[in-house]
């Protein structure tokens, strides 16, 4: 595994830390020998306590802070001495937010916007937004709550000058392979009862593992210079094949769309693929306006064509079988 010495005596805190992005991530980062502590930000102290057994930290580089990204007090103070922030923290669950969305408005927004002022009190080196494929094109309240922190986190470099200098970027990325609540942790225990629900037999969606994901998030910290969106580099396919591929013997009953749902998943739009390039692992998005100053280094990358569109119903992203195999594991 490469090492990566930009995080050479880094402070790196990442709020939502004990969701599955967080484990996954905080695993990660203490394979790294250059990282100098590693804290993390959540409300609930079970899960904490939970983490704090589960993960091998023989150097005690771990620390624990409990706090709500609605605080922004708490956040401020939270922040004091951190060099990278990673915001994974929101409310993901589409019907819940449907029927609580100003729960999600004051989690999702105005806390995102708490993490911005709190990292530019404290001239936090650089904030990274981890977002969904839910952003783009929205459709219910989670997506449409992910796409207004998009928005403020690319907007506010604005506010960098010689007191501030914390730069902003925004991770964007589908389906991340056996997370809390994936279609693959679906199909693991509906397998044992030999029937599959299925809501569209046309449904398509992007599948990323988690080790990969892992590794754009840190080249995204690496290269950031502030208000590029990133979006791995993804391959799609549709459901009734991950299904056939992984449970042949069960049934699959279509049950219908829920609310909120959408056919395919869509991660870069014609609208951004004008201000799309092509960096090998991923595609970045410069911002539209503001910030593009800090994103000349991505004039040295190819552009997108103009009639880009990165959508999981793109049969030039489809997965063969092996790659699948390889990839979707029960």
């Amino acid at each position: 595994m490469a090492k990566h010495t930009f995080l050479k005596g880094k402070v790196v805190l990442v709020t939502g830390g004990t969701g599955t992005f967080g484990h996954a991530f905080v695993k990660r980062l203490l394979q790294e020998d250059q990282v100098k502590k590693l804290i993390i930000l959540s409300r609930d102290e079970f899960k904490q306590h939970h983490m704090q057994q589960q993960m091998s930290d023989p150097k005690k580089k771990l620390r624990f802070f409990l706090g709500d990204i609605r605080d922004k007090d708490r956040l401020i103070r939270a922040f004091q001495g951190v060099d990278i922030v990673v915001h994974a923290a929101a409310l993901k669950q589409v019907p819940a937010i449907e029927y609580n969305p100003e729960e999600a408005i004051k989690t999702n927004i105005n806390g995102s916007q708490n993490v911005i002022d709190a990292a530019l009190a404290n001239n936090v080196e650089k904030c990274l937004l981890v977002s969904s494929d839910k952003a783009v094109q929205p459709i219910n309240l989670y997506g449409a709550t992910k796409f207004a922190a998009e928005k403020l986190f690319v907007a506010a470099n604005a506010y960098r000058n010689e007191k501030h200098d914390t730069v902003l970027s925004v991770i964007r990325y589908g389906n991340v392979v056996g997370s809390r609540g994936s279609f693959v942790e679906l199909l693991r225990t509906q397998r044992q009862t030999g029937t599959i629900t299925l809501t569209h037999e046309k449904m398509t969606r992007f599948w990323i593992p988690v080790e990969k994901v892992m590794d754009i998030v840190l080249e995204t910290i690496e290269k950031m210079q502030g208000g590029e969106i990133f979006i791995p580099k993804m391959k799609n396919m549709p459901i009734v094949d991950v299904i056939a591929l992984l449970t042949p013997e069960c049934k699959i009953k279509t049950i219908g769309m829920r609310p909120g749902e959408k056919l395919h998943e869509v991660l870069v739009t014609e609208y951004e693929a004008p201000r799309t390039h092509d960096i090998g692992s991923a595609y970045v998005v410069r911002p539209e306006f503001g910030s593009d100053a800090y994103t000349k280094w991505l004039t040295k990358h190819r552009k997108a064509r103009t009639d880009f569109v990165f959508s999981s119903d793109n049969a030039s992203f489809l997965l063969t079988k092996k790659e699948a195999a390889e990839i979707l594991k029960l």
